[in-house]
């Protein structure tokens, strides 16, 4: 029996973390044994529980991921620690054998991607498949560069401007981390690169993984899941004779359009609409309060059915995000039968498929425009 070992940061959580469940099904229906190696332990819905157990092989343990943390806040050294845990996974992976790699996000505070790129670099017989979420492969620090405008990672990085952001550190190692993973992530043979956007696509191919065979594979959704549901979400929030503006995120920032949302709220009449932000951290549930703003703010939710219902009561999804590969809300949203409201950036326009779904430019002014249109008002 050939065997497939998938690697992400996550399993069962979130859009990723989905993914590789979805592809370790698949290669298990075409007679493959499939694992999954993750680095972080997060909360799943009830019903993903045993295929967490079935499929995941964890990459060390919770203390090996907070001293990643740390290292990479001191160092700006992402993804060169670990080694221990990493050390052993190799070990385990070696006896495993997998006839096929598939790699999603290495990067998250769990595994050295050194080692990793050694160990692969080993076994030029084993098929190796890499999917990318976003851009962080290629830049000397960075997961995401279009809000900054950064084009360095075109030649090569230094004196990075984000060193506040994801993976934030205090010292700036943004050249040398270039050239490490640079060093690691070229010259491994039977490797094809597979990116979730044109978009995305196109800038590999601007960077120095340009030799390698790139291929756009859309990520999808489940429309057995996220379907049109009856909901009493309105009815629950006395909100049922107003327009419902939904946003939801992983996380909020401003690169995720949440000034832009705070603005929006203050634009709109607050007697026709109302905005429903879901993931929320509770200190910006709590600022929203203050504020006293006309957004009902609901912290992340585990729960895809409760999700789901949330969708199905909304009159509009708006995603005012300003950075983004391939934002997996706009599809759930629009399978739950709820039209989107995007703007413009980076795999965004690609995502959208239904004909009452528009693409706008970065302007809140565009947003609200869009939003009125859409009832005349």
């Amino acid at each position: 029996m050939k065997r497939l070992l998938l690697i992400n940061s996550v399993i069962g959580f979130g859009s990723t973390g989905r993914i590789v469940l979805d592809i370790a099904k698949e290669y298990e229906a075409d007679g493959y044994e499939a694992k999954i190696a993750y680095g972080r332990n997060m909360k799943v819905s009830s019903h993903l529980e045993k295929d967490v157990k079935k499929y995941g092989v964890r990459i060390g343990k919770d203390m090996d991921v907070y001293y990643h943390v740390l290292y990479t806040r001191l160092t700006d050294r992402h993804g060169l620690a670990s080694k221990m845990a990493t050390k052993k996974f190799l070990k385990w992976a070696s006896e495993y054998d997998p006839d096929v790699l598939w790699m999603h996000n290495i990067h998250g505070y769990y595994i050295n991607y050194e080692m990793l790129f050694d160990w692969i670099k080993s076994r030029p017989q084993m098929e190796v498949k890499w999917t990318l979420h976003d851009c962080w492969t290629f830049t000397g620090h960075c997961s995401h560069f279009a809000y900054v405008g950064c084009k360095k990672w075109g030649e090569e990085c230094y004196a990075c401007p984000q060193l506040a952001q994801y993976p934030q550190s205090k010292a700036d190692n943004s050249r040398d981390n270039y050239r490490r993973k640079r060093a690691a992530f070229t010259g491994v043979k039977n490797l094809t690169i597979i990116t979730p956007s044109n978009w995305l696509k196109e800038n590999v191919e601007k960077s120095y993984l340009c030799g390698y065979p790139v291929e756009v594979k859309y990520n999808t959704v489940d429309k057995d899941v996220f379907k049109p549901v009856e909901s009493t979400f309105k009815k629950d929030n006395g909100i049922e004779n107003k327009k419902m503006i939904l946003g939801v995120a992983s996380l909020w920032n401003d690169r995720k359009g949440l000034k832009d949302f705070y603005k929006l709220s203050e634009m709109l009449d607050k007697d026709k609409f109302q905005i429903v932000l879901v993931g929320l951290s509770k200190d910006q549930v709590d600022e929203i309060a203050e504020k006293k703003l006309n957004i009902i703010g609901l912290e992340r939710t585990s729960s895809v059915e409760e999700l789901k219902k949330i969708y199905s009561a909304a009159d509009v999804f708006a995603n005012p995000t300003y950075e983004d590969t391939f934002p997996t809300v706009n599809m759930e949203a629009e399978a739950c039968g709820t039209p989107v409201i995007t703007y413009d950036t980076g795999g965004c326009k690609e995502t959208i498929k239904s004909q009452d779904s528009k693409v706008i430019p970065q302007n809140v002014e565009a947003l609200r425009n869009a939003i009125c249109d859409m009832w005349t008002i």
